[in-house]
């Protein structure tokens, strides 16, 4: 076990973490923490239910939140307060923000999987309800007692798509019939999901024109890598990393792939651009972030990635780094499951973050090969269904695998919450409730506080 290094700030402040259990917030707490900020790190654990739901788990084994919590004091001597809230329930949000009244809020809390959003109708209202109301809930509470608050919200690249011109930070300036306007950038989103975003982000910004909030949104790239100084401290601070198709991304499936011996499967021509960045980069990112907050009234948008690739290019990185340690990696194309141009133009400017500091960390075989090894670790984990089929079609919705691992996700979830009941009886209560151990293999999960309406990372 290493020990954190410890370097304050030199303003601290109270942060609310919203989304704390999620792949980039519970990371993204324990930075903060680490910096000297007081957080309070905020979730309903509704991602852990999908997981359930669906049949599908993290590669790396996660704790649980309380595990987590107290982990890190054992580690640091630093707090991080931890409360399970529902964004979509409005008066315990806004009595949390009441309670804490905090100099600035990162919102992670969104359902924020575009193949999820386009399973069937459920999931694309479930999707929009949590992540629009939520994040509606949020901007209300802000107003009514802390309107000099720093808001900062975790947006997508996805949100512009792939339009045929330069994509602006947010804002372009239009001319038309001899006048002009700055006015936010056009978008053509991907999925419902990237729809609830753009939702989201015309919801900051008008709550900012008229009653002088102060917010940034953060347009982020699709992020890589599971490690950062805080989760190598102790195996129960490590985040998830997810490979399925739902909820991975490309990169790590490309990497599970080449560690299990499996082709590297491209959907479609693999002419598909993306801004990426790693995980340390979005840490920094939003450190700058709180550390030159906008003005009351403004809401300003930052691109939040470091680099661009195509998919055919991460697959031929993949590769070529198995290659140098004389393992031959396939590549496959397999018919895209979503509706998209497979070859486009994309130039997406992301300077400003730069501007105020940011030295990115750049993908490279070195990366790769971290990242493989993590996979390689976990092997025995990985579901060669799951890895290599896609489980949603943007034209049908879920098929047959989503199907089949629902319908054991439900099952299993029922007898493991049986034996939970049976065992409750004859055991004495868990000093937290809901420490279960680890989630290897499927944890059995906690009763939500609104089950229809949950709020993720």
């Amino acid at each position: 076990m290493q020990e954190a290094s410890h370097r304050p700030v030199s303003t601290s402040k109270t942060v609310i973490v919203l989304g704390a259990d999620g792949y980039i917030g519970w990371p993204m707490a324990m930075h903060l923490s680490r910096l000297g900020h007081r957080v309070v790190a905020v979730d309903n654990l509704a991602r852990r239910q999908w997981d359930e739901e669906g049949g599908t788990e993290s590669l790396v084994p996660i704790a649980t939140m309380e595990q987590r919590v107290d982990r890190w004091l054992a580690c640091t001597g630093r707090t991080i307060t931890y409360e399970r809230l529902d964004l979509c329930d409005h008066d315990a949000l806004d009595a949390c923000v009441a309670r804490w009244r905090p100099e600035a809020v990162v919102h992670f809390a969104e359902q924020r999987s575009a193949p999820f959003s386009m399973i069937d109708r459920e999931h694309a209202v479930r999707t929009q309800v949590n992540n629009i109301v939520g994040n509606l809930n949020l901007l209300f509470a802000l107003q009514a007692h802390v309107p000099e608050c720093h808001l900062v919200k975790l947006g997508s690249m996805g949100e512009y798509g792939a339009p045929n011109i330069d994509i602006e930070e947010g804002y372009i300036t239009i001319e038309h019939n001899g006048r002009s306007d700055r006015l936010p950038y056009p978008k053509v989103p991907h999925s419902f999901y990237h729809l609830s975003k753009v939702a989201d982000s015309q919801n900051i910004h008008f709550a900012c024109r008229i009653w002088g909030l102060r917010a940034t949104d953060l347009n982020q790239g699709v992020v890589y890598g599971c490690e950062t100084d805080d989760t190598v401290l102790h195996p129960e601070l490590i985040t998830r990393l997810d490979y399925d198709s739902i909820w991975g991304t490309a990169l790590n499936r490309f990497c599970a792939q080449a560690a299990t011996g499996n082709p590297v499967t491209v959907y479609g021509k693999g002419g598909q651009t993306r801004g990426y960045l790693d995980i340390r980069d979005t840490m920094a990112c939003i450190t700058l972030t709180l550390d030159n907050p906008p003005e009351a009234g403004e809401c300003r948008v930052f691109n939040q990635f470091t680099e661009q690739f195509t998919l055919n290019q991460l697959a031929d990185l993949v590769a070529g780094a198995r290659r140098h340690h004389g393992q031959d990696t396939t590549i496959v194309h397999l018919p895209n499951p979503r509706v998209e141009a497979e070859e486009h133009y994309y130039n997406a400017k992301h300077t400003r973050l730069l501007d105020l500091g940011l030295q990115p960390h750049f993908l490279g075989e070195t990366l790769v090969d971290s990242l493989i090894e993590v996979v390689a670790r976990h092997a025995h984990r990985v579901d060669p269904v799951l890895l290599e089929r896609p489980s949603v079609d943007w034209r049908t919705g879920g098929n047959e695998v989503w199907r089949q691992y629902a319908d054991e996700g439900r099952r299993g979830a029922l007898a493991r919450a049986t034996v939970e009941l049976v065992g409750a009886a004859t055991r004495r209560p868990p000093a937290h409730p809901g420490g279960n151990g680890l989630a290897g293999g499927r944890s059995v999960p906690e009763p939500a506080a609104r089950p229809a309406e949950p709020a993720a990372e």
